[in-house]
């Protein structure tokens, strides 16, 4: 250690860090890698994920549905993802007369579908609202993702499936889930490319009826 404290604190947050990400590439590469595998398979097929965070993990589950509406490298289709949590008027409203655990839960009730994914980003695992909304997406049949900090915790119980950050801080575990991003979208993109493009259904389009004669003319 140094005589400055400032310093001396980078210094523990970037060895925290490095911890951090240590531990997601030794336990965490091959869940990333298959829930990428998992949404080239549902998205392009006409499913959505849906996503939420709250505070910070909300603007990493914004950051994902960005990059699928967009694109994160390479040039492909724009997808349906969709951040519950920048829904303001709906989020407000349910607030207000459901109370804040629904805020979430709600909007899966009403958007989700079987097939589509829900991802819940949280650094506790803890916050009631994405807890109420995994059980609600289960209960419509989404397959329900946790990405959280240290587990076990409740809503990686809650979840269908779970990746634990093994961070010391909370700032720690949201930098490991901005990485955890990013290599889902990577993995969303060359499982992609490995994958034929889906075959348009085919449109039946029926013959106009013929004419019919009116007065002894055809119109």
């Amino acid at each position: 250690m140094t005589e400055h404290p400032a310093l001396d604190a980078a210094h523990l947050h970037c060895r925290s860090l490095e911890h951090a990400l240590r531990r997601l590439r030794r336990d965490s590469l091959g869940r990333i890698a298959e829930w990428g595998g998992r949404l080239a398979a549902a998205l392009p097929a006409g499913s959505r994920l849906l996503a939420a965070g709250n505070g910070g993990s909300a603007a990493q589950a914004q950051h994902l549905t960005a990059e699928l509406v967009g694109r994160y490298r390479q040039e492909r289709p724009a997808y349906s993802a969709i951040s519950l949590h920048a829904e303001t008027s709906s989020m407000t409203a349910i607030g207000n007369d459901y109370g804040f655990d629904h805020v979430f839960a709600r909007q899966v009730s009403a958007h989700g579908r079987p097939g589509d994914i829900l991802i819940l980003l949280s650094t506790s695992g803890r916050s009631a609202n994405l807890i109420t909304a995994a059980v609600a997406g289960r209960a419509a049949g989404l397959r329900v993702w946790a990405l959280t900090g240290p587990g076990p915790n409740p809503l990686g119980e809650a979840a269908d499936e779970r990746l634990y950050v093994d961070g010391e801080t909370t700032a720690t575990v949201q930098e490991a889930h901005l990485v955890a991003v990013h290599l889902l979208c990577e993995a969303f993109d060359a499982a992609l490319t490995e994958r034929p493009a889906p075959v348009p259904a085919t449109v039946t389009r029926t013959a106009p009826p013929a004419a019919v004669p009116v007065n002894g003319r055809t119109p």
